[in-house]
């Protein structure tokens, strides 16, 4: 890698790395902003007709096996293929999906467009956050402003997604909206597969043969069959029915919840690792409880904020009724604007001693995800009383969760990427996102309580987010200097 190159004063890499994180992200994005549109929409119209318990519930098991996915994706390219190539399998079997989702008629066709990409999301996602983490061996503040700069380019992709596809699928046809997807993804794979020699050999070999060989995949079967058997209990026992979309939703989470739990008893258990390397798994763990906490409510953009949108909003502009999905738009905008300040800015205060720690970002973070919802609250007493709300609600929402996902998500990435043992490098990015897939799990079984015709009950539905994620930040802020000290050498 010729390091007298650089993007925007980072390594040259960044910007592989970059675009075609963008223009993964401009398909899912889309995708997040029309699916549960589509999907309650009545079959006169194109759409599948489903009802919103239903709908809200397959949009939570897809968004989650997205990043569930991720785990084993991890684990592929550390023992098997590199992360390099997990990346290109990733993006072309992300495209194959979407072309999957834009053949109209069978909804079990759609479905499995759906698993193509999340299978897809599974192999590219983790392993491309890894990369951008090699890219700085020095870790530090620049690092986290190289994750900053990486945000950017998931935002701009957001951008072109969310404007796009909504447009496409709202107001033309649905399923050019799924095919605009197939082609933003195709772009990313030709410019990964023309400019990836700036990554040097970074990715190309197994992050497992330089390293002690491991069990991580018996500890992720284990801990899956412990909840393929406990799910098979509950489901005779009746308090669970997976014979509906929300019975297999909840399933989910106690596959995900029980996964986590072998996964991270299995490390602390690894007598391989050092103290150090224990406490350092005990923080991954923390920040996995904690994203977990904050995706959950900020996830709902696609689920519960975009049927408000839809059915409560006024969105008439000049004349002109805006696509739903177009609101969303305005969290990638606030990233994109906010993101190179928010880097500098750790830059700045890290040259100062000032810098606040990782979990106190947490902590700021999900009390920022809270007060959006507090917004919420507000609004859905406008339509209880009546009456449409304004766009502004929302607008204010999103650009509270904005500035709180930058507090936390890429600090959350990046410090995954520093407290990670290396021989568990890219199954802890894995874990990440399947803490993220537990919130977007909890965000679309939260939104089946979302009832259309029982309006008076919003308030108190956008107050119990506000409640657990207000709590959660705090107990983030108080625990901020202990956490801290568990974290070690790593800044």
């Amino acid at each position: 890698m010729n390091e007298n190159k650089t993007f925007l004063g980072h390594p040259r890499g960044l910007a592989t790395l970059f675009f075609t994180e963008m223009w993964e992200r401009t398909s899912f994005y889309g995708m997040r902003a029309i699916l549960i549109l589509f999907m309650t929409t009545p079959a006169a119209q194109q759409g599948l007709g489903l009802d919103t318990e239903t709908s809200a519930a397959v949009y939570g098991l897809y968004t989650a096996a997205v990043y569930l996915l991720s785990l084993p994706g991890g684990w592929l390219a550390d023992n098997l293929i590199g992360q390099r190539r997990a990346i290109w399998y990733g993006g072309v079997l992300i495209m194959i999906g979407h072309l999957i989702l834009a053949i109209p008629g069978d909804p079990n066709i759609f479905f499995i467009g759906l698993g193509f990409v999340a299978a897809g999301t599974g192999f590219l996602k983790p392993n491309i956050s890894s990369i951008v983490g090699d890219l700085y061996p020095e870790g530090g503040a620049r690092r986290d402003a190289g994750f900053s700069m990486f945000y950017m380019g998931i935002n701009l992709g957001s951008i072109i997604g969310q404007f796009i596809i909504p447009y496409l699928g709202e107001k033309v046809n649905w399923h050019y909206g799924f095919g605009f997807a197939a082609i933003g993804m195709f772009i990313g794979l030709v410019q990964f597969k023309l400019t990836q020699g700036s990554l040097g050999k970074i990715g190309l070999r197994p992050k497992a043969l330089d390293e002690k060989k491991e069990e991580g995949f018996n500890k992720l079967a284990l801990g899956l069959i412990i909840a393929i058997v406990l799910i098979i209990a509950l489901q005779i026992a009746g308090y669970i029915d997976l014979t509906t979309a929300t019975g297999l939703a909840e399933g989910l989470g106690v596959v995900i919840v029980l996964v986590a739990i072998v996964y991270f008893a299995s490390v602390f258990a690894d007598a391989s690792l050092t103290a150090d390397e224990r406490k350092k798994s005990f923080v991954i763990l923390l920040l996995f409880m904690g994203s977990a906490f904050f995706w959950a409510g900020f996830e709902q953009a696609g689920s519960t904020l975009n049927l408000f949108a839809r059915d409560f909003t006024d969105r008439m502009i000049w004349g002109y009724e805006i696509p739903a999905g177009w609101l969303q738009n305005v969290n990638p905008v606030m990233i994109v604007v906010f993101a190179p300040i928010m880097g500098a800015l750790w830059v700045k205060l890290a040259t100062r001693q000032m810098n606040p720690s990782t979990p106190l970002k947490f902590g700021f973070g999900l009390i920022l995800m809270a007060t959006g919802f507090f917004a919420m609250v507000f609004a859905a007493k406008i339509v209880a009383a009546g009456a449409q709300a304004g766009m502004q609600w929302l607008v204010l929402t999103y650009f509270m969760h904005s500035i709180g996902e930058l507090t936390l998500s890429p600090v959350g990435l990046s410090a995954t990427t520093k407290l990670a043992p290396k021989k568990y490098y890219s199954q802890m990015m894995g874990i990440w996102f399947v803490g993220t897939a537990l919130g977007n799990l909890v965000a679309g079984l939260f939104a089946g309580g979302f009832d259309e015709n029982n309006v008076s009950s919003m308030p108190d539905l956008f107050m119990k987010v506000v409640f657990f994620g207000g709590i959660t930040g705090l107990v983030f802020v108080l625990s901020s200097r202990i956490i801290r000290k568990w974290m070690g050498d790593v800044q």
